[in-house]
Parts: C-alpha cells; sequence; structure tokens
C-alpha cells in the first residue's frame, strides 16, 4: 500500500464527518484522484466504476473484474464488487447499493466530477430513481488540502528528484541542445533519482508574453541568446513537486539579471508572507502588484499558485486549482497546506514547491533561485 490502513481511515472519517453535517447517508466516489485518496486505487475511465462510502457501515467498490486483482493489492476495503465486460457498469453499481438498503437514502455525488458524464449520472438516476442524489461540490477535493506527515514526506522526497534533475538539465544546456533533449535527460533522471515514470513538464524556449509557460515541445536547436525555460514536475509514488527555472544560452543580458533579480526578490516576500491565517488574495497581491509596479508585466491574468498533492497518473487535470492564488481569492491559509508558487515575465520565470509553515512557507524545492547562464561551469 502507498499508505498504511491508518492513513486512510483518517481520511474517511474526516469525509463521514462532513457526510453527517451535511445530513447525507453516503458519497458516491467516482474521480480518479478521489478513488486514489480515499480507497488507495485508481483505475482509467474505460469503463465506468465508483466506490461508495457510507456515513456508518462498511464501504464498498464496483469495477471490472480484470481490475480487481490489482485493487486489492492497494486497498484497505474489503467488499470489491466485480463485473464482466459485457454487463453495465451502472446496473452494476446500482445493484450493490440496493443490497445495501440505500436505494431511497440521500447519496452525495460530485457534478464537478471528470468520471461522472452527463450520460453516466442520467443512468444512475434511471436506476435509482427514489435515491436523493446532492451534488457536494468538490468535497472529495475540498478535504485533501491539509497534507498529513505522510504526505508532506512523499513531497519532500518529490521534490529532491526535482532538484536533482534541475541540476542535470542545467548542467546540459549548451548551444545547440534541444528542447526534444532536455526532456529525454528530464524523463531519464526522474526514473534513476528515484520518481515515477511521468509526464516530463513544460520544457521549451522562453518567448515573450504569457504562451512560454505552456508552449509546445520543438525539435529546433537552441542557439546563443535563447533562453531555454524548464518546468520540471516529477511525482513519488504520485506526489508532485514543482519548479521553474530558466537558462540562457550565452551571457545573461544586464537587462535579465535585473528582472530575474527583481521577481525572486517579490517571490521570496510572498513566500514568506505564507502563514497560517493569512487570506490568499493578500498574498497574491504581493506577486501580482508588484512585478505590475516594477513593470516586470502590464498586466496579470493568470494565477501566482495552486494546490499540489497527489496527482492521477491517467493525467485528467494538469495542475489542480482547487485553491489558487487570485486577487478575489478570500480563503485562508493553514498549516500543512502545499502549492506551486510561480511567476513568470519577459521569457522567464521561476517557481517553488511550497508548504505552509508556522513561521512563514518552507521551499521543499532547494535548487538555487537564480537565472543560469550556458557559459556556467557544470553544476555539482
Amino acid at each position: 500500500m502507498q499508505f498504511d490502513q491508518s492513513e486512510m481511515l483518517n481520511r474517511v472519517e474526516r469525509l463521514r464527518s462532513e457526510l453527517r453535517a451535511r445530513k447525507l447517508d453516503a458519497l458516491l466516489i467516482d474521480d480518479c484522484e478521489a478513488t486514489a485518496y480515499y480507497f488507495n486505487y485508481e483505475s482509467s475511465l474505460s469503463f465506468y466504476r465508483a466506490g461508495l462510502i457510507p456515513t456508518e457501515g462498511e464501504a464498498f467498490f464496483v469495477l471490472r473484474s480484470v481490475d480487481v486483482a490489482p485493487m486489492r493489492e492497494r486497498t484497505w476495503i474489503e467488499d470489491i464488487v466485480d463485473f464482466p465486460d459485457w454487463v453495465d457498469a451502472h446496473t452494476a453499481i446500482a445493484e450493490k447499493i440496493r443490497q445495501r438498503g440505500l436505494d431511497r437514502a440521500r447519496i452525495g455525488i460530485d457534478l464537478r466530477s471528470h468520471a461522472l458524464t452527463v450520460r453516466s449520472f442520467q443512468a444512475l438516476k434511471r436506476e435509482l430513481p427514489h435515491v436523493d442524489f446532492v451534488d457536494v461540490d468538490n468535497l472529495a477535493w475540498k478535504l485533501r488540502k491539509l497534507k498529513s506527515k505522510a504526505e508532506i514526506e512523499k513531497l519532500r522526497k518529490a521534490s529532491a528528484i526535482n532538484d536533482a534533475t534541475m541540476r542535470d538539465i542545467v548542467s546540459a544546456a549548451k548551444p545547440g541542445i534541444t528542447e526534444r533533449e532536455a526532456v529525454r535527460i528530464a524523463l531519464e533522471a526522474y526514473v534513476r533519482h528515484g520518481g515515477d515514470p511521468e509526464w516530463s513538464g513544460v520544457i521549451t524556449d522562453g518567448r515573450g508574453g504569457l504562451g512560454f509557460l505552456h508552449g509546445h515541445l520543438h525539435d529546433t536547436s537552441l542557439q546563443q541568446g535563447d533562453i531555454l525555460h524548464i518546468e520540471l514536475t516529477p511525482n513519488f509514488e504520485n506526489y508532485s513537486s514543482r519548479m521553474m527555472r530558466c537558462v540562457v544560452l550565452g551571457d545573461i543580458s544586464p537587462e535579465l539579471d535585473v528582472l530575474s533579480r527583481t521577481m525572486i526578490g517579490l517571490q521570496d516576500r510572498q513566500i514568506e508572507a505564507m502563514k497560517p491565517g493569512a487570506v490568499a488574495k493578500d498574498v497574491d497581491r504581493i506577486m501580482r502588484q508588484g512585478a505590475i509596479d516594477a513593470g516586470i508585466r502590464d498586466d496579470y491574468p493568470n494565477i501566482t499558485g495552486y494546490t499540489l498533492g497527489y496527482y492521477s497518473s491517467r493525467w485528467i487535470r494538469g495542475s489542480d486549482f482547487t485553491w489558487v492564488f487570485l486577487p478575489n481569492s478570500e480563503w485562508v491559509l493553514e498549516e500543512g497546506m502545499v502549492f506551486h508558487m510561480y511567476t513568470s515575465g519577459r521569457g522567464i520565470a521561476i517557481s517553488e514547491t511550497v508548504l505552509v509553515g508556522l513561521n512563514g512557507g518552507e521551499r521543499l524545492t532547494k535548487m538555487e533561485r537564480r537565472l543560469f547562464s550556458s557559459n556556467e561551469c557544470t553544476l555539482s
């Protein structure tokens, strides 16, 4: 198991407390990341599958027969119901709910779930006409906001992999390198340093504006004066660390040097302000307004940070925006939250994986914070 049983049961009890407060009898869980968080297992969406955690009683999960053995290897629950591929998944799930006497219950369902298509929701309502399905509005994601000690340890390991991989790429970045070669180094290094064989992250050439943050992979050799933008996203047992650094191919111009130092100084202040009780919009303002006032940006339409933690290997969404830093973010920071804090401007970017601590944000990524040049000696 990725986590021991006590960790999983603590999560379930927090969930059940919320269900009782909402006067719900159970919660249907079908999103990949939510099934991983509460059942210690996820599977693809080739066939609909779902688990149910009742307020009282034993949890169960219904899925394809071929997936039962992999689930049993990881999960803490005993009641796993399988169905052959010629049986409709919604029928199998509904039958199990009826067997449990929940066919007239108030069952929570997440209308934001990536697994719950309109067709699936209609099928469940047709199969269970007397169930009162109640939208819980992203509850399974919101309850993940505070990371346990076991989760933070995985995030620390992912961040160490991130640091080591970034050093490998920065050392190899010389005129003539292609973005594809940098991606190859990243993917190989993730596994060599102990991470999961997952997506590399965004590695592309830095071009003005915001476009390079989500830029494409190119095969063109980078030349003197180009900027290699590197955003690494290694996972350790699917817990994701994220970090951005940039390498100038050749000498760093005085203008870029001043720009990078200004950006880093603003972000340092932002990270320092990430204490329990801080309001997210106030933390956001440090970077957002500071970048505009310093002339780094003419405007700042994107967020300055977002949630980190467990990310599905199924790549349902690239980033978790359950908790984000925006001008209208009224939520309050709490100890144990973890974020990807990032900023960019004029073709360069800097970012960190940050844990909210009592005395401010702690950088879990430890790589030196500066703009790099290909003219430097190889990093040790």
